[in-house]
């Protein structure tokens, strides 16, 4: 008859299979990101490490046949999906924050060595059981350098968290910030629950916490889903909204909010010349511009695409001087990415600015710089 602890320890396992088993359902059908992708590489990693964590503790347990051989296997299969889970969940933060990292691919190549260690490692073990072994008696035993399954796996998720804190340190758009403080917390369940299960191997509780970590990522993708416009990568309109009234909410007496509307310059006209594509690529180098030119404002900046070819940044502030020199870096930033990406028209930019007065909606701000707007675009007509 099957013991209690090997019974609890499937329905845990089952359970969280389960759950992961529906979050991958869903990641594949709603997109094909390069992002998603590896963070579906992720879910099946963890599908592995399921399964035979599972098998490894019905077997010890006699619940199944197998001894020694499957016991081993089962060890050996665990420690390296661990280790492959772990590498495609620093990938899939790299690709989430948008960093150079995953440009380059050979940086992509490196960040995978720690992972051929494990493979390394663990096949080295069958050999000299540095690890982990099964004894004569067909108990589950350390070996001297067993720490090493943990180090190899586990420096995956610290380098994601401590590069998530230096650009959670660095960056200064309100809703960017968000996204890295819960990229932030993610390391916290299967990192409580690896010391845990350190400490106490027979403690069930690894597959629930990762599960539960799963579902914690996928939901943030999920609201990054409905809250960023899909070809800038910039807040939407409704994100726009939101943000503004937390401003509006939580701002002193003393702050004013700025508001910056940017229309492009003859778009229509880009549009129909060079073709939809080409118009689509320019409102990518002027989102990438819009952020460059952002760098360095006050915290709680938020930049979005408000709709077509235009873009609003907000920006706390409490000196008015402030928006000259906004406008003057978002139209350097525009004229440096247009020469460097070879932009085969001339891209420019209207900008028109407002500041709140009490009580003023998001409306009211973006029609007093529609008239700023609007008289700066007479310039380029």
């Amino acid at each position: 008859m099957m013991n209690e602890y090997a019974i609890l320890y499937l329905e845990i396992n089952i359970f969280s299979l389960v759950l992961i088993g529906i979050v991958l359902l869903k990641t594949m059908g709603l997109s094909q990101m390069v992002a998603q992708s590896h963070f579906a590489m992720s879910i099946i990693a963890e599908m592995v490490f399921f399964v035979s964590d599972t098998l490894f503790v019905l077997v010890n347990e006699g619940v199944l046949p197998g001894g020694k051989p499957v016991m081993m296997a089962c060890k050996e299969v665990y420690f390296l999906a661990t280790a492959a889970m772990c590498f495609f969940w620093f990938i899939y933060f790299e690709y989430l924050r948008e960093t150079r990292f995953v440009k380059r691919r050979r940086y992509v190549l490196y960040s995978i060595s720690i992972l051929w260690l494990m493979v390394i490692a663990l096949l080295a073990n069958l050999f000299n059981h540095s690890l982990f072994y099964i004894d004569e008696s067909g108990v589950y035993r350390r070996g001297p350098f067993f720490i090493l399954t943990y180090i190899l796996s586990y420096s995956y998720v610290l380098i994601a968290f401590i590069r998530v804190m230096i650009n959670l340190k660095r960056d200064t758009e309100a809703t960017n910030k968000d996204l890295l403080i819960r990229l932030a917390f993610f390391p916290l369940f299967p990192g409580i629950s690896g010391v845990l299960q350190f400490i106490y191997p027979r403690l069930p509780i690894a597959c629930a916490a990762i599960s539960i970590t799963t579902l914690y990522l996928y939901l943030t993708w999920v609201d990054q889903l409905i809250s960023l416009d899909p070809l800038t990568g910039l807040n939407n309109r409704k994100q726009l909204t939101h943000t503004f009234n937390n401003l509006s909410k939580s701002h002193e007496d003393q702050d004013k909010i700025r508001l910056y509307l940017i229309d492009v310059n003859h778009f229509k006209q880009i549009n129909d010349t060079y073709g939809h594509l080409q118009g689509d690529n320019a409102l990518k180098i002027i989102a990438e511009a819009l952020k460059a030119a952002c760098k360095g404002e006050n915290k709680g900046t938020v930049i979005a695409r408000y709709g077509g070819d235009e873009f609003v940044i907000l920006v706390s502030e409490n000196n008015n001087d402030e928006t000259i020199d906004l406008k003057e870096r978002i139209k350097e930033k525009l004229k440096e990415l247009s020469k460097k990406k070879s932009v085969p028209f001339e891209l420019t930019v209207s900008v028109g600015s407002a500041c709140s007065d009490n009580g003023d909606s998001l409306k009211d701000l973006i029609l007093k710089a529609d008239k700023a707007m609007y008289m700066e675009k007479k310039k380029y007509h």
